[in-house]
């Protein structure tokens, strides 16, 4: 009954709010191409941690105020923002989100409290094509919701910095050159970490790169590393898979030979731990997804540390040489000052 009031009582608001004269148009406001210079520090919102994590590298030591809104180790695609979350939308004179239907909740609240001038900017929305968006098991064509996770693909995650410098640029001109000298090192970090895994994935035998996970979190990033996305455990719904999805999971290990089944440290699963037992496969359980390593203030508690671990965790569990990746500096290219909710 609370969610019903609570939905009521939102709409409502929105329903009063395009019913003003006075009121701007919310939606007009969503775009990363808007937006115009605004006086004193940059106060930004961002959702998940890694974008987080890509927006303080780009942001650097400027004054400028980053606070994140889903919490560390959360399921961001089923997370709503608490009501206090509220005051941190709407201080914000830019609030970046993944985009591609990931945070719908958050991207309602932060509608419903945008100040004035403010604007939403879709990270990957805006620098992937409708037409390369990639339908799954997990996310199907017909629920309307594209796989999510660009940032788990480096070139992506990069093209992510690039916008978050530009729309910085165009906030805060009088930072230009830093938001600038900023992107140009966590790119040549970024452009490191993409050619180790390179090296590293050339290490295992093509017949070997093959992943079954428990979340579909890796799909952009099998296409650019040549790995095939063979299943996840986790169905398109977010509930617990059925007794023939997980009996047809098995079968295609099987059949295809997989060295290895992935959970995740963010979603714990006993099932694909079983999966594992029954097929004869190792079974890793600590990918993270959204989940940062260590806490905020740790060296590794960045995008780069992330990707280096999950990358060095599957390379090594498909039977490869993780050494490139192992050697690499995954750290911030300025003190990260974020707020990151846990």
């Amino acid at each position: 009954m609370r969610r019903a009031i609570r939905l009521t009582l939102f709409a409502l608001v929105i329903a009063t709010s395009s019913c003003s004269t006075t009121e701007p148009n919310r939606s007009a406001a969503i775009g990363c191409e808007l937006g115009s210079p605004v006086e004193g520090n940059l106060r930004i919102a961002t959702t998940v941690a890694p974008i987080t994590s890509i927006v303080a590298n780009v942001a650097g030591d400027t004054g400028t105020s980053i606070v994140g809104i889903v919490p560390e180790g959360t399921n961001s695609h089923t997370f709503e923002p608490k009501p206090s979350d509220a005051a941190t939308l709407e201080s914000a004179d830019v609030i970046f989100i993944n985009g591609l239907v990931l945070e719908e909740p958050t991207k309602d609240l932060a509608l419903a409290n945008l100040k004035s001038g403010a604007i939403i900017c879709e990270l990957g929305t805006d620098i992937l094509p409708e037409s390369d968006y990639i339908y799954d098991f997990s996310f199907p064509r017909e629920g309307g919701k594209p796989n999510p996770h660009l940032w788990t693909n480096p070139p992506m995650a990069k093209e992510y910095a690039r916008v978050v410098r530009d729309v910085l640029s165009r906030l805060s001109p009088a930072n230009a050159w830093a938001f600038a000298a900023n992107y140009d090192a966590f790119a040549a970090k970024v452009d490191a970490l993409d050619e180790a895994m390179k090296v590293a994935t050339a290490t295992i035998p093509e017949s070997q790169r093959k992943l079954v996970t428990y979340h579909d979190a890796y799909a952009y990033f099998a296409k650019h590393y040549g790995y095939s996305v063979i299943g996840a455990l986790q169905p398109s719904s977010f509930d617990e898979p059925t007794p023939k999805e997980i009996a047809d999971l098995i079968a295609q290990i099987t059949s295809e030979g997989v060295k290895a089944v992935f959970g995740s440290e963010v979603f714990p699963s006993p099932v694909l731990e079983q999966i594992g037992a029954e097929t004869g496969v190792r079974y890793v359980d600590v990918l993270r997804d959204d989940d940062l390593i260590g806490t905020p203030g740790d060296p590794e508690h960045s995008w780069l540390g992330l990707m280096r671990f999950n990358f060095a965790t599957m390379v090594e569990a498909l039977g490869g040489d993780a050494s490139a990746l192992k050697t690499l500096d995954v750290g911030d290219v300025a003190v990260d000052k974020a707020v990151y909710p846990q």
